[in-house]
């Protein structure tokens, strides 16, 4: 036992007390003890006990208490808004299915709980009463900033084969190093990924890449990710001949990760954004690389993997529409703005501008920096959109009604408010009615 203090909220001592005054021990464990150690704000309190299932149920009769996984000696109680889940101390048995176990004993020893948990730092337990309890050198391992797992890791993979993927988001999220022991069998055990269902690996990989020190873990465990996101194998060592280039296409590809903010759509774009290169590699004459049409290849790539991976369709469209337009020139002008506002939107704009910043910065150094002409760019289409300037077709002062007026039928019409747009877009014609059509006329 080590003398440490957690604050623990009011409610999570409230259902402590409650299981003492039961007769029964009971601590918060797991994350959000090694959260509190660190300083951070738990998301999450979990509780562990000697009570089983039912003691908890009648001991809470008055709250509501819902069965999460009673076969494995846990329950929910709600209580002030809030959803503690409490565990019955156990061991488990054989994981069958590389996830949970196909039945578990129920224990009084907390230790023997404690020994079953993934990593060190998520296997201390706390209560005011006896303090901090760490079998397992979790203390030390977090104070080193080093994921280690209880026991042989091995076993903890077999037993469950997303710990391999939650290793490796710890390490990202909290900057903590993987041990040595652990690396290795993550390398080795790798394939156990093939058989978690892809919401479970999506929802870890989210976690993963937004973390500070995702391009670290990223560039040391691509092929870890290759076991279920196999297109980024062909990358990894893939050469990029020229001046440009400093880094090969995995390498360049998790330096941009740490270049672009911590969003979602953005750090999958920038994860799946150059999977088209591997496909469309060449060497032109002069002995440079080439990747001809490879933000198209990619874009056709992510979606597949988005969809593979169970991604919400929004998330999985966004992405995708993201990589096909990453390869563009950065607009300078307000004409040029406006041709590009034909194909994205404002707001695509604004992210396909993050994304250029983050793929130059990855480039050799004298081709980083595009800060000017992003700048030019932001000001004029921070200027179209306040002044409402025209930049599609809704924005004409003409539509469809009035060109089919003018007898244009069918997909005539369509094309005659393109060819309008790109004459106000040009400044070949002002956006009035009376200019336009009298343009049309002209034209005819």
């Amino acid at each position: 036992m080590i003398n440490l203090n957690i604050k623990i909220p009011e409610y999570v001592s409230e259902i402590l007390s409650r299981l003492k005054n039961g007769g029964f021990e009971a601590f918060v464990v797991g994350g959000c003890v090694r959260d509190s150690i660190m300083g951070l704000s738990p998301k999450d309190w979990d509780i562990t006990t000697n009570a089983l299932p039912n003691n908890t149920k009648e001991l809470f009769s008055d709250l509501k208490v819902i069965k999460t996984g009673i076969k494995h000696g846990t329950v929910s109680v709600i209580t002030n808004r809030k959803t503690v889940e409490i565990t019955t101390y156990r061991l488990d048995g054989k994981y069958s299915d590389n996830r949970r176990p196909d039945s578990v004993i129920f224990t009084n020893e907390l230790i023997e709980d404690l020994s079953r948990r993934d990593f060190t730092v998520n296997a201390m337990a706390y209560n005011h009463e006896k303090g901090l309890v760490d079998e397992f050198g979790s203390l030390s391992d977090l104070s080193n900033k080093i994921i280690r797992t209880v026991g042989s890791p091995d076993a903890r993979f077999s037993e469950d084969g997303l710990r391999i993927i939650r290793a490796m988001r710890f390490a990202s999220v909290l900057g903590f190093e993987i041990e040595k022991n652990t690396s290795s069998s993550i390398h080795r055990n790798k394939c156990l990924l093939k058989g978690i269902a892809a919401e479970r690996l999506f929802s870890e990989l989210i976690k993963l890449i937004i973390g500070e020190n995702a391009c670290r873990v990223l560039l040391e465990y691509g092929d870890v990710l290759g076991v279920f996101i196999p297109a980024i194998l062909p990358t990894i060592g893939l050469k990029q001949f020229g001046e440009k280039h400093c880094y090969d296409v995995w390498e360049h590809t998790c330096h941009t990760i740490e270049a672009i903010e911590p969003q979602k759509e953005l750090r999958l774009t920038m994860l799946l954004h150059d999977l088209g290169k591997a496909p469309t590699a060449q060497i032109d004459e002069n002995g440079n690389s080439t990747f001809h049409n490879h933000a198209q290849v990619g874009a056709d790539i992510a979606g597949n993997i988005l969809s593979d991976l169970k991604s919400d369709k929004k998330t999985a469209n966004s992405v995708k529409r993201l990589i096909s337009f990453h390869d563009f020139e950065i607009p300078q002008t307000e004409v040029q703005v406006k041709r590009m506002l034909k194909s994205v939107t404002p707001d695509e704009l604004r992210l396909l501008l993050k994304i250029k910043t983050a793929d130059r910065s990855a480039l050799s150094p004298a081709y980083r920096d595009v800060s000017q002409p992003v700048t030019a760019a932001e000001y004029h289409l921070d200027r179209i959109i306040s002044e409402n300037i025209c930049y599609n077709q809704e924005g004409l002062d003409v539509n469809g009604c009035d060109i089919a007026k003018e007898g244009w039928k069918g997909t005539q019409v369509g094309k005659k408010l393109d060819e309008l747009l790109d004459a106000v877009i040009e400044g070949k014609c002002g956006n009035t009615r009376a200019e336009l059509l009298e343009y049309l006329e002209n034209r005819q």
